[in-house]
């Protein structure tokens, strides 16, 4: 089998990006499995979204990258029908949790999308919901996305954008200027360029998401059960304090009634490699 971890050497799980090493990742993610489906509604919203971007022919092979706790391979085996299909997650906690709680019959791979084990031009749909942006450099996932599609094979792909959570950070700024406190979003230009350096085109939808909250403290909460907290290596690691989650309380915008929002940018990726096209 042809492999890209053969082509990263480079990769493993102490290598430190701007969202951290993938081993932290991994043990955020990890730690939050149990926790993860009842906390996911951003997550359900917008993979629902990608199931309806997918080709309406069945497939193949299809890979779910970064399929978490598994929430979306019941519903690729449905509608895509595919003779294989794969679960590839970095955490093999999440893993665990989704080959005991769905029903599918899957090969489990844990392994980096930066680096996936799979064969050249081998699958014909890669579905990705909200992974892409924990990876330090998404234009490489996107680079291994094409290599294993097979010519005129679709990838649907979500990911958040520049201006998530600004609610938050704004907050934060109030209480610690100067100092980032949520995690780092590529811009849709951003994006879009590297769909087309890869692809040779392909398109970014955009929406924006507004979730509700009771409390500032239910937004944390939602980002913990989630393994979604900050993850930058140079974070500050001195403000979980009493005092400070307080004063962020207190900067962050209240709407009628009292309770909080906070934006998502929603980004959804989709493009078709060429037929024909080299790897």
């Amino acid at each position: 089998m042809n492999t890209a971890l053969a082509r990263r050497p480079d990769l493993d799980a102490s290598t430190v990006s701007r969202r951290g090493t993938r081993a932290s990742i991994a043990r955020d993610f990890g730690a939050a499995a149990a926790s993860y489906d009842r906390a996911a509604r951003l997550q359900r919203h917008m993979g629902q979204r990608l199931l309806g971007l997918l080709p309406a022919d069945r497939a193949d092979e299809v890979t779910d990258l970064g399929c978490g706790t598994g929430l979306f391979l019941e519903p690729l085996q449905r509608k895509l029908q595919p003779d294989g299909l794969n679960a590839i997650d970095l955490s093999p906690d999440m893993l665990d949790y989704a080959r005991a709680h769905r029903a599918v019959s899957a090969r489990w791979l844990a392994a980096d999308a930066e680096a996936i084990p799979l064969a050249d031009a081998s699958q014909d749909v890669v579905f990705s919901n909200l992974m892409i942006q924990w990876c330090d450099d998404p234009e490489t996932v996107l680079r291994e996305a094409f290599r294993i599609l097979r010519p005129g094979g679709w990838l649907v792909c979500s990911t958040l954008l520049d201006g998530t959570l600004r609610e938050l950070d704004r907050a934060w700024q109030a209480v610690d200027p100067g100092q980032s406190h949520i995690n780092e979003f590529e811009s849709p230009a951003t994006m879009h360029d590297a769909l087309a350096r890869v692809f040779g085109g392909g398109e970014v939808r955009q929406e924006c998401i507004v979730l509700d909250y009771c409390h500032p403290a239910d937004l944390l909460r939602e980002l913990k059960d989630l393994g979604a907290h900050h993850k930058a290596p140079n974070r500050r690691r001195s403000l979980t304090g009493a005092r400070r989650l307080k004063q962020l309380y207190h900067c962050y915008p209240r709407q009628d009634g009292g309770s909080v929002a906070a934006s998502y940018e929603a980004g959804y990726l989709i493009a078709r490699r060429p037929s024909g096209a080299a790897v």
